[in-house]
């Protein structure tokens, strides 16, 4: 008898353990709690609202979530770690997040295994109160469980995930959807000129008006802040095939614009280069004028707006400023790092702006499946950003499908730090498959680097954008540590297949796009390329044969 209780003991003092602290069942507008743990754990209801303050320390408090509810909400405040498990949860609410976590360490959202989860946000106004996303948390968050969570914002402003730290998802199948449009704008300021220094305003030749009228750029014109650039001699240099000289010698140095952000380098998005709707105006016989001396300081066009402590996000410029979205309706977002580490990870967004995943401090998949499809950037960061694993689908309808914006990169061409392994990388691949596709066209690109270091080691690549004259953001042969290949000129037929064979007609790829891009610049990369060998791309319109001469070479 004794040794059956022995054996029995640690099954038992395990079942203690596995029990919740607190499990709530909402019932439509009610909730019933069944609180275990009640030392420096204060819950307090309302409707079927919840509000957990938990001062407690000794152990992680396990909180389990499940019913259904229209109009329901959790708010977690925890001083230790915690784990909310979702079993069979359905919960709505109609304004602020329905899983609202103020806590000051790491929180764990599991769904129960083989169970379905769905948690849905209508309506986000009260951003001030950091509500504005279906999951908030202002510290560490990891989504876990061999199940099912389903985000769904459909509210003007409202994120799917949101944090102020970390994000690690590991095993679930999680679907991200958000639907709804930016929340608060900024109206632009206008800051005045800052004179015109030395030299003479250029000879602008027949200037003449584009079709249609000059059109303000989307958003505006970016914020100079600094001087615009004195041009010295400004004559083209022939780098650029698809104009007459391609980019101007900068004689006089690039302009200092005073707070653009180098994570906006794009058209649509705060502190870039403006989107000319009409085209930019014909200047004369002899293109782009020469400035000579024009070398003063160009106005100081209003205040680039910081990005606030919680919720502020840019979401495209402002004549002199920019608009300053009190919420922008990304899929998933992270000050710090975003980690994806198993499982599939969908996610989807609707509104112009509004990104598939950011990590501001970068984004890093070790494996599983992630598949984003955004108006925007599908992926992006304002760091580097690693594929170790998995498989990736990025897809951009508007914009570039994977973007890094690290520091230094930018700027480097123009007068700054043009030795690249003095710069963070900007992509690294190690493995896995990553499928970068963007259908706008030139100028944006599958993978975007702003210049700084893209890195190859491993992995299956395959491409599709536009890129700056057909020349989108490439290895070296130094970075491209796994022979890589450049294909300019690819017509993407959707949903017909690419091909791509060895020099012994060996099937080594298919890949099936699903849009149409003429003229891609298509960067491939496998692990069967060796340097020296042949290899085919075909399509149904398209046919090239290739010798991989070095590590990186580029095929027109």
């Amino acid at each position: 008898m004794k040794r059956i209780l022995v054996w029995a003991l640690p099954f038992l003092i395990g079942s203690v353990c596995q029990a919740e602290d607190i499990t709530i069942r909402y019932n439509g507008s009610t909730v019933k709690v069944d609180q275990k743990e009640k030392d420096s754990v204060t819950v307090t209801v309302k409707g079927a609202n919840v509000n957990i303050d938990s001062k407690y320390t000794a152990h992680k408090l396990s909180v389990r979530l499940t019913g259904k509810s229209e109009d329901g909400q959790l708010i977690l405040k925890t001083a230790g770690k915690a784990k909310v498990t979702l079993d069979k949860l359905n919960l709505t609410s109609q304004e602020g997040a329905p899983i609202d976590l103020k806590n000051k360490k790491k929180v764990e959202v599991a769904v129960a295994d083989g169970t379905e989860n769905t948690l849905t946000i209508t309506a986000c106004n009260d951003t001030a109160n950091h509500k504005a996303a279906v999951i908030w948390a202002k510290d560490k968050l990891l989504l876990s469980g061999k199940g099912t969570l389903n985000i769904v914002a459909t509210g003007d402003g409202c994120r799917g995930i949101k944090t102020k730290d970390d994000i690690t998802i590991e095993d679930l199948t999680l679907n991200v959807i958000t639907s709804g449009n930016h929340l608060g704008e900024k109206p632009f300021s206008f800051g005045g000129f800052g004179g015109f220094g030395g030299g003479e305003m250029p000879d602008f030749g027949n200037f003449q008006m584009p079709e249609g009228g000059f059109q303000m750029p989307e958003g505006g014109f970016p914020n100079f802040g600094g001087g615009f650039p004195g041009f010295g001699g400004m004559r083209p240099e022939g780098n650029d095939s698809t104009r007459q000289g391609g980019f101007p010698n900068f004689g006089g140095g690039f302009p200092g614009f005073g707070g653009m952000r180098p994570e906006g380098n794009d058209s649509t998005r705060r502190g870039g280069f403006p989107n000319f709707g009409g085209g930019f105006p014909n200047f004369g016989e002899g293109g782009m004028p020469d400035f000579g001396g024009f070398g003063g300081g160009f106005g100081g066009f209003g205040n680039p707006g910081e990005e606030g402590e919680e919720d502020e996000e840019g979401g495209g410029m402002g004549f002199g400023g920019k608009r300053k979205y009190v919420a922008s309706t990304k899929g998933i977002a992270s000050k710090g790092k975003i980690i994806i580490n198993s499982g599939k990870v969908t996610v989807k967004t609707s509104t112009a702006g509004a990104e598939g995943i950011e990590g501001k401090e970068g984004v890093v998949v070790n494996g599983g499946l992630v598949d984003v499809m955004s108006p925007d950037d599908a992926i992006n960061a304002n760091a580097t950003i690693e594929f170790n694993g998995g498989t990736v689908i990025a897809r951009s309808r508007g914009n570039d499908a994977v973007d890094s914006n690290p520091k230094g990169g930018f700027f480097m061409p123009f007068g700054g730090n043009n030795n690249q392994e003095d710069t963070d990388p900007a992509i690294i691949i190690t493995g896995g498959t990553v499928y970068a596709w963007s259908q706008a066209g030139s100028p944006e690109e599958g993978l975007d680097c702003d210049f700084a270091p893209l890195v190859i080691e491993g992995g299956t690549i395959f491409t599709v954008g536009g890129g700056m004259g057909e020349m989108p953001s490439v290895p070296t042969n130094y970075t491209s540590k796994q022979p890589s290949a450049l294909l300019i000129g690819i017509n993407i037929v959707k949903e017909e297949p690419v091909y791509l064979y060895d020099s012994k007609n060996k099937l080594l790829e298919t890949i099936t796009v699903p849009f149409s891009l003429r003229r891609s610049a298509s960067l491939v990369s496998s692990a069967a390329f060796q340097v020296g060998e042949t290899y085919t791309v075909k399509t149904k319109g398209y046919e090239k044969t290739f010798t991989l001469n070095e590590n990186f070479t580029a095929v027109r």
